[in-house]
């Protein structure tokens, strides 16, 4: 059995993450979608919320699977059996970032595949970094986000400006 890790923040999950999951799925006979849980990372919403956004989103997604991991990557995948990961590409900068990345997981993880997914042009400049920013400076971020997050995303800032 292929098995995909496709790891991330993913604070918030966005339509290019979703459009990346799509294209995935032939290839693979299981897409783990998995938050990676980093405790010095400050992050938007509570690690439940995007889970919960997650398995909104891939409902429709019959081989897809959602999870989430503390420590490294490549050991998470080691301990689920999955042989690669899944990451997508945005531009020349993401490539060299993520070649690193990959190259030390495959060290790591005993031989672990990465698989690029190059994003299509209408997602190419959609990020959770540059989402994260339009939420904090009190923008819309509906266009980049999935339908399913959009329903309760304001529902999910309230209470976590609340807890702040």
């Amino acid at each position: 059995m292929k098995i995909a890790v496709f790891p991330g923040s993913f604070d918030p999950i966005t339509i290019g993450h979703v459009d990346l999951i799509r294209r995935a799925l032939p290839l693979f006979d299981k897409v783990i979608i998995a938050v990676g849980v980093n405790s010095t990372k400050k992050n938007l919403f509570p690690l439940e919320q995007r889970l919960e956004w997650l398995r909104q989103v891939s409902v429709i997604f019959p081989n897809v699977e959602v999870d989430y991991f503390e420590k490294l990557t490549a050991h998470y995948c080691l301990r689920i059996g999955a042989q690669y990961l899944l990451r997508g590409l945005r531009n020349g900068s993401d490539f060299d970032y993520e070649k690193t990345i990959s190259q030390l997981n495959h060290i790591v993880g005993n031989g672990i595949e990465t698989v690029f997914l190059i994003s299509q042009p209408e997602y190419s400049h959609i990020s959770s970094t540059i989402v994260r920013e339009i939420i904090v400076g009190g923008g819309d971020p509906t266009p980049f986000i999935p339908v399913e997050v959009a329903q309760t995303f304001q529902s999910a800032l309230q209470a976590r400006d609340r807890n702040d």
